[in-house]
């Protein structure tokens, strides 16, 4: 249901675009990612650095593309924000104990440091590549070729790396039980 909050934005989006256009599909976008913040923090009182990341991103550009009347501003916003996650993939490498990877998937699965640094740098090479990719697509298609890639071609290619990731990770890590080690926390 996580997964579906995080992209109801940019599903609106694409609908709001299909129907109304690229300035409609900006306000929709930045007034569907206030809602899901708002309404995140009214459920659980907290929200997520990369939901304020975000949502912070479609703000400011999404207004700038609204302001300016200009489509570029919103298309810059993705890879803005996979550059970010570049950053601080890349970051987790030097500070703190653990990656990026490691923190997000360490309670799943064990796996010797090396893979974990080995799979946090692919994830940086991989959104270096996605923010270069879109701002390709962005520059050399139409806006309606855009909007396609973004919400179906970043999604699908995403959707790929993480499976290619996962049968990676599957030779070289080992699955933990997660109910045995909540067992164990008793004793």
């Amino acid at each position: 249901m996580k997964l579906f909050f995080d992209f109801l934005p940019i599903i609106l989006f694409f609908i709001a675009y299909k129907t109304s256009g690229i300035y409609v599909a900006t306000a929709v976008a930045i007034a569907a990612s206030l809602i899901l913040v708002a309404y995140t923090w009214l459920r659980t009182r907290k929200v997520e650095p990369m939901q304020l990341v975000s949502l912070g991103l479609i703000v400011v550009f999404g207004g700038a593309t609204l302001w300016l009347k200009n489509p570029l501003f919103i298309m810059w916003k993705p890879s803005i924000l996979y550059v970010l996650f570049a950053a601080a993939f890349l970051g987790s490498q030097f500070i703190g104990n653990k990656t990026l990877v490691e923190r997000m998937m360490g309670s799943l699965m064990s796996a010797p440091q090396a893979i974990w640094r080995q799979v946090n740098i692919a994830w940086v090479g991989f959104f270096i590549a996605l923010a270069g990719l879109n701002l390709y697509v962005a520059y050399n298609f139409d806006e309606a070729t855009w909007v396609n890639f973004k919400l179906f071609g970043l999604m699908g290619i995403t959707l790929v790396f993480m499976l290619a990731q996962g049968l990676w990770l599957g030779k070289h890590a080992t699955m933990l039980d997660n109910e045995a080690t909540a067992s164990n926390k008793d004793i």
